[in-house]
């Protein structure tokens, strides 16, 4: 009896060969790789040949607007120029290059003009004479009335200038007389020589020799000698303003009382304002403080002009003394209407 082999037997052999087949590597696959292709050529469409460039020429200014700067120009004022140029810098703004350019070149010649004009005009100075470069004014003024009373009087002032490149000097003669019924009520004359040299930033010395007389106030002769430091405090084209201090010295010859000499201190403002091209108003003071008198003067004035050369002046004058000679007046007082001839 021929024996077969157990079931149970085939079925572990089989079993244990299975993992050993799995175990067995696959052969490496190895894929066919495409051979490169060579670069594309690409043929373009034939493109148009591209328009030269031509530079444009700037914009220009628009003939109107050139033409109104051109006339301010041509008739040389500043204010109608300056005007001119805002309108067109803001209605044509992008032309302001040009715009500015023409007022800059107005500018420009009109500064080296003036400059020019200085330099002629400070060597003009420089050689001139003593006697030449003097200018003044004339004033006249006078009253006569007849029948109950008989008044006569007259008022006068002489006021000499001269102004240097460093130096001004001033000379100011000036004279009130009045008589009434045969007696003399007023009687004042006045002398003054003030020079001034100019220092810097505004700063100036000067000098001043003053003579008065007022026999209403009780002096009959008067000398005063000062000197010191000024200030200019308004330089413009239409208003001056000065201020001055300095020790002074003062010779009196009184009418009744004995001569005496006295120190004291000068302070003085002068004002000058042209309000336009006719009216102009004038403001000078002046005080002398002493130990034992002092003498304080107000003088204001306001011209207006009639012709070329001449003007009509109404004036209004304060002289307070106070310590004057026993029976004369502390306080003395002068309106004035007179006409002022310039030369």
């Amino acid at each position: 009896m021929t024996k077969r082999p157990p079931v149970l037997a085939i079925f572990i052999l089989s079993a244990l060969a299975a993992p050993a087949q799995a175990q067995v590597p696959d052969e490496p696959v190895v894929s066919e790789v495409e051979e490169p292709v060579g670069p594309l050529r690409v043929e373009a469409p034939p493109f148009v040949d591209p328009v030269p460039f031509i530079a444009a020429e700037p914009p220009s200014l628009s003939k109107p607007v050139k033409a109104m700067i051109e006339e301010a120009i041509r008739r040389d004022d500043s204010e109608m120029l300056a005007a001119v140029v805002k309108v067109a810098l803001a209605t044509q703004p992008y032309d302001k290059a040009e715009i500015r350019a023409m007022q800059r070149a107005y500018l420009d010649r009109k500064a080296q003009a003036l400059a020019q004009r200085t330099r002629e005009e400070t060597e003009r100075i420089r050689n001139s004479g003593v006697l030449e470069l003097w200018a003044g004014q004339l004033e006249l003024g006078a009253f006569r009335s007849t029948g109950n009373t008989s008044n006569f009087g007259f008022t006068g002032a002489l006021k000499l200038d001269r102004k240097g490149i460093d130096w001004e000097h001033t000379v100011l003669l000036n004279a009130d007389y009045q008589k009434d019924s045969g007696k003399i009520t007023r009687e004042k004359y006045g002398a003054s020589y003030q020079p001034r040299y100019a220092l810097r930033d505004g700063f100036f010395t000067y000098g001043r020799l003053q003579y008065e007389k007022n026999r209403i106030q009780g002096i009959d002769d008067r000398y005063s000698l000062s000197g010191g430091l000024g200030y200019r405090i308004l330089k413009r084209r239409n208003m001056n303003l000065s201020v001055e201090a300095g020790p002074a010295v003062r010779h009196t010859d009184f009418v009744t009382d004995p001569t005496e000499t006295t120190w004291s201190v000068l302070t003085s403002f002068d004002f000058d304002w042209k309000v336009n091209g006719t009216l102009k108003l004038t403001q000078t003071a002046s005080s002398y403080v002493g130990s034992d008198d002092s003498t304080f003067t107000s003088l204001t004035g306001l011209e207006v002009g009639v012709a070329k050369g001449l003007k009509t002046k109404m004036s209004y004058s304060i002289a307070h003394e106070t310590s004057p000679p026993i029976g004369a007046l502390k306080t003395d007082t002068i309106s004035r209407f007179s006409l002022v001839y310039g030369f």
